[in-house]
């Protein structure tokens, strides 16, 4: 399964936002979408999604997304916005078990089967304490983490999220980074994610996509794309890359030298 992009052009209000974007997502990758606010990343996302309608193609297995019944794309991609608007009378449990609903047959209900899968789900996003909590009474992290849920019941072979670490707390984001891991090793899930940490998109990601005023700017390996002189250029940030003790990346950033004869 494969999710390929050519010359990708997509925007609203009638404005372009997102211009001739063309890349191939391998079985069980993925692909971390940069840059910086403005630049583009939940537009792409949407429009990979069908959700938002453009020129060029967007294929899944080599089929328009937008030639997909809205069941059968809910079967091949699961979609995790930033900010989604959530029914605050449901509990976790309840949100979560839509996520069930395009394997059901029509006017069927969740069965057994469909409940262990959230009840596992839930555990391993650690809401399990949480499940019987109205959505309305969570904190931003929380309902975060019911999203990703919901998202993750659906057992697609496509998983695209929209700033998935939002609102969380470090030993959260890292948990739900290794757990979407481990799905692609062991089911061959396909990831593809924006994400404004440059240290986890360096460290999860296989490829990493860098868009700047709606364009590709640089795309490939982490280390070829994130270097200190790209972050200046496009993010206007001043930054060291470094290599922590396992080889993995860290970007961090640093404070610019004060201007000539000024102290700090």
């Amino acid at each position: 399964m494969t999710l390929t992009l050519h010359d990708v052009h997509a925007g609203y209000d009638g404005r372009t936002v997102v211009r001739a974007v063309s890349v191939e997502i391998p079985r069980g990758s993925w692909l971390a979408i940069v840059g910086p606010n403005g630049a583009g990343k939940s537009t792409l996302l949407k429009t990979m999604a069908g959700l938002l309608p453009g020129s060029g193609t967007v294929l899944i297995d080599g089929k328009p997304v937008t030639a997909l019944s809205r069941k059968e794309k809910a079967r091949k991609l699961g979609y995790a916005p930033q900010d989604p608007v959530l029914p605050g009378g449901l509990t976790v449990t309840d949100y979560a078990v839509l996520g069930r609903t395009p394997h059901l047959g029509p006017l069927a209900r969740e069965g057994a089967a469909d409940l262990s899968i959230v009840e596992g789900v839930l555990a391993r996003l650690d809401l399990a304490e949480l499940a019987s909590r109205k959505l309305r009474t969570l904190s931003g992290g929380e309902r975060q983490r019911a999203v990703l849920a919901r998202v993750l019941v659906q057992q697609t072979g496509f998983l695209l999220l929209d700033e998935p670490t939002t609102g969380l707390d470090i030993g959260h984001a890292q948990a739900i980074l290794e757990l979407i891991d481990r799905l692609r090793h062991e089911d061959g899930t396909t990831v593809v994610s924006t994400l404004h940490d440059l240290t986890f998109a360096a460290q999860y990601a296989d490829h990493v996509l860098l868009l700047s005023a709606g364009e590709v700017a640089s795309a490939g390996a982490p280390e070829e794309v994130l270097t200190a002189q790209a972050l200046e250029r496009y993010y206007g940030a001043a930054a060291d890359v470094l290599t922590a003790e396992r080889g993995e990346l860290v970007i961090a950033p640093v404070r610019p030298a004060p201007p000539a004869g000024r102290l700090r």
